[in-house]
C-alpha cells in the first residue's frame, strides 16, 4: 500500500476537486466518485473518473470503490457515444505508477473518446512469448493471488 493512501494531501488537485475546492467541469458526482472533463485532454470530451477518497493507485483502492469507478466510467462512455460529441470509439485507460505514465498520484480512470484521425496513438511494440515463459508467469501470479486471500 502506498504511504499516503486514504489521506487527502495538500498538493492533490483531485482531492481538491472531489471536495469541491478545485475548479472542474463536472459531468457526474455521487458520494464515491466525481467525473469531470480533463483540463489537459487528449481528445474533445476526455473525462476523468476520480474516487473522492484519496487512493494513489490500484493497490490502494478498495474493491467497492474500484468497481463503482469502473461502472461510472462505463456510464460516461455510454454518454460520450450518445452525446453531440459523436465519438466513434472509446479508450478506458489507467496509469498506475510513474513508469506507467501516472502524473497525478490519485487513482483515476481516463475515459477517452476517439475520433477517426484524432492523432492519439498508444501502439506498443508487442513481443511473442514462449509458452514456457507464459506458464511460469501464470504460476507466479497464481501464487501471488493466494497470498492476497
Amino acid at each position: 500500500m502506498t504511504q499516503d493512501a486514504g489521506y487527502p494531501t495538500a498538493e492533490c488537485i483531485f482531492c481538491d476537486i472531489a471536495a469541491g475546492r478545485g475548479e472542474a467541469s463536472i459531468v457526474f458526482a455521487d458520494e464515491t466518485v466525481v467525473a469531470f472533463l480533463a483540463l489537459f485532454s487528449v481528445t474533445p470530451g476526455h473525462l476523468l473518473v476520480v474516487p473522492r477518497a484519496h487512493a494513489v493507485g490500484l493497490e490502494d483502492l478498495d474493491r467497492a470503490t474500484g468497481a463503482h469507478a469502473w461502472s461510472v466510467a462505463h456510464d460516461m462512455a455510454r454518454a460520450l457515444r450518445r452525446s453531440e460529441l459523436r465519438c466513434e470509439g472509446i479508450n478506458v485507460w489507467v496509469c498506475d505508477g510513474e513508469v506507467a505514465f501516472q502524473s497525478v498520484f490519485h487513482f483515476h480512470l481516463h475515459v477517452i473518446p476517439r475520433y477517426a484521425g484524432d492523432g492519439w496513438t498508444a501502439v506498443p511494440e508487442e513481443v511473442e512469448n514462449e509458452r514456457s515463459v507464459l506458464d511460469l508467469h501464470a504460476q507466479q501470479l497464481r501464487a501471488a493471488l493466494a497470498l492476497s486471500d
